[in-house]
C-alpha cells in the first residue's frame, strides 16, 4: 500500500505517513525539530531551514519521529557531505553552526532541565581537527564470506544493516590501513560474519585503537568461539598490539569475553598533557586526544589547586585527569570500577614518577564511603561519569563528602543539568560551564562544570 503524502497540517500523523516539513531547530541528540499545528515531529537527517519529505516511523501523544527521505529545499547552513558513512551525522551542517547549536544546547539544558541560573557560560572550544580526529573506532562485520564480506558502521536505527566503509574520515590513514588489512585477510580466509538472527557465523567486530602521539596501533578482532589462524593474521596486519576476543553474547558488544594476545604488547601508549599513558583494550580513554588535552586543562583550571588539597577523582578510568592534577595537589585518590583501567592508572603513575596518586577498583556508589574513611574528606571532587550521569546514590555520596569544589566533566548536558540542580539544592553553586567540541560532525557535546560553596 502506498504511503499517504500530506503537506497540510495534521494533528497526529500515522506511522508510515509521509509529510512535508520545515525544520526550525535541532534537538538534543541531533534530530531536526519540525511542527504540525503545534505537534512536534523529530526528523533524523534534517537541519534548521530544510524543507524535507519525511516518513513517520514512531508516534506518541506529544510527538512523532520521522526520517527524512528527500531534501526538497536546503536550509542556509547546509554544506556538501564529505564522508560516505553514517558516523558523521552532522557533516552537512556548517561547522560554525554546529558550534552555535552545541553551545545553545548546553545553556538550554542547564536552564530548562536544571532550572539553573547565574552561572558563566564560556565560549565553546572548537575542535583542532574537524576530520580524522578519533583514536578509537569500532566496526561491525556483515555480508558473506569472501569478496562479499563488509566492514563498517550500523545504518541509523538498524542493528542489522551495515554500511561498508572504504575510507573512514574519522580515522587516521594508519587506522584505515590497518582496518583494511584485517578485512582483506578475513576475506582471504573465507570467514563468515556473525548473523545475530540465525546465531551463526564467526566475525563480529573489529576495534582499532591508536596512540595519536606515539603512532602505536592496537587491533582487536571480536568473534564467536572458534578457531583462528592467529599467526597468519599477525603476519598480515602491521600493528603494535593484536588481540583476539571470543564471546558468545547475543547482543553486539565489544566488552567482555575471553581475550588473548596474538602479537606485540597487550597495551599501547599515548601521550597526553606531558604524561605517557598505558591504555588497555577495554579501558576508557577519551577518543579525541588533542581535544582531551583542552578538556582536561579546563578541569585542571576549575580545580584551582595550590599544592595541598586532597582530590577525589571518581570514574577515573586510566587516571588521565587525576595524574594531570597530581603535580598541583597534595594527594589524588582515584576510583574506577573497571579493574584493568585501575591497573593502567597505577602503572601510569609509576612510569610518570607520580608518588602522590593512589587508585582503587570499586563501584563509586558503594566504595566512596570507604574511600573517605581511608583518605579523609576531599577538598575537591572531580567526576567524569558515563552518559547517564550520576545516580542519586552517587550524588548523595558526594554531598556526604562535602568537598569545597566539585568539577563535573560531562559528555551529556541533559544529565549534567539535573545532577547540577541536585548539588545546587544541597548548597553548591554552579559557577562556570565550558563546552568543548570533542566530536565534530556529530551532535555529541562535552563540557566542564564548576560547582563550589
Amino acid at each position: 500500500m502506498a504511503a499517504r503524502v500530506s503537506s497540510e497540517p495534521v494533528t497526529r500523523p500515522a506511522v508510515g505517513d509521509e509529510l512535508e516539513l520545515r525544520v526550525d531547530s535541532l534537538a538534543f541528540g541531533g534530530a531536526g525539530v519540525a511542527r504540525l499545528s503545534g505537534y512536534v515531529v523529530f526528523v533524523d537527517g534534517a537541519f534548521p531551514g530544510d524543507l524535507v519529505r519525511a516518513r513517520v516511523h514512531h508516534r506518541k501523544r506529544a510527538y512523532a519521529q520521522a526520517r527524512a527521505t528527500e531534501l526538497l529545499e536546503p536550509g542556509p547552513d547546509r554544506v556538501p557531505a564529505l564522508a560516505d558513512h553514517p558516523g558523521a551525522p552532522w557533516q552537512e551542517l556548517a561547522y560554525e553552526r554546529q558550534l552555535e547549536v552545541k553551545q545553545s544546547q548546553v545553556e538550554e539544558a542547564l536552564r530548562r532541565i536544571g532550572h539553573l541560573d547565574g552561572f558563566e557560560l564560556s565560549p565553546i572550544v572548537p575542535a583542532v581537527e574537524q576530520w580524522r580526529y578519533r583514536n578509537k573506532l569500532e566496526y561491525s562485520f556483515a555480508g558473506a564470506a569472501g569478496a562479499g564480506l563488509r566492514l563498517g558502521f550500523h545504518e541509523p536505527g538498524s542493528w542489522e544493516q551495515i554500511h561498508h566503509v572504504e575510507d573512514c574520515l574519522l580515522a587516521s590513514e594508519a587506522g584505515n590501513r590497518a582496518r583494511n588489512e584485517v578485512l582483506e585477510w578475513c576475506r582471504a580466509q573465507q570467514l563468515e560474519p556473525f548473523d545475530r538472527r540465525a546465531r551463526s557465523g564467526f566475525l563480529r567486530n573489529l576495534v582499532v585503537r591508536e596512540g595519536r602521539r606515539t603512532g602505536q596501533l592496537q587491533i582487536r578482532l571480536i568473534t564467536t568461539p572458534g578457531e583462528l589462524d592467529s599467526a597468519s593474521l599477525a603476519d598480515a596486519v602491521n600493528a603494535d598490539s593484536m588481540l583476539w576476543t571470543r564471546t558468545d553474547a547475543l547482543g553486539e558488544t565489544s566488552a567482555g569475553g575471553q581475550t588473548a594476545l596474538l602479537a606485540g604488547e597487550p597495551t599501547i601508549d599515548e601521550e597526553l598533557g606531558g604524561l605517557v599513558l598505558r591504555i588497555s583494550a577495554e579501558a576508557f580513554f577519551q577518543t579525541n586526544t588533542e581535544m582531551a588535552e583542552r578538556l582536561y586543562a579546563l578541569a585542571r583550571e576549575a580545580c584551582d589547586l595550590h599544592g595541598w588539597e586532597r582530590v577525589f577523582d571518581l570514574f577515573c578510568g586510566t587516571g588521565t585527569i587525576g595524574l594531570g592534577l597530581a603535580g598541583r595537589a597534595g594527594h589524588v585518590d582515584g576510583l574506577e570500577i573497571v579493574e584493568s583501567a585501575v591497573a593502567d592508572a597505577i602503572a601510569n603513575a609509576e612510569r610518570n614518577d607520580i608518588a602522590n596518586a593512589s587508585f582503587y577498583a570499586g563501584d563509586v556508589r558503594l566504595a566512596m564511603r570507604e574511600l573517605r574513611e581511608r583518605a579523609g574528606r576531599p577538598d575537591v571532587v572531580v567526576v567524569d561519569p558515563p552518559r547517564a550521569g550520576l545516580s542519586q546514590k552517587v550524588v548523595r555520596r558526594i554531598i556526604e563528602t562535602a568537598p569545597r569544589r566539585i568539577v563535573y566533566v560531562s559528555c551529556n548536558p541533559t544529565t549534567l543539568a539535573p545532577n547540577a540542580a541536585q548539588l545546587a539544592e544541597a548548597g553548591w553553586r554552579l559557577e562556570r560551564v565550558s563546552a568543548v567540541d570533542m566530536f565534530p560532525q556529530t551532535p555529541h557535546i562535552e563540557c566542564v562544570a564548576l560547582l563550589s560553596r
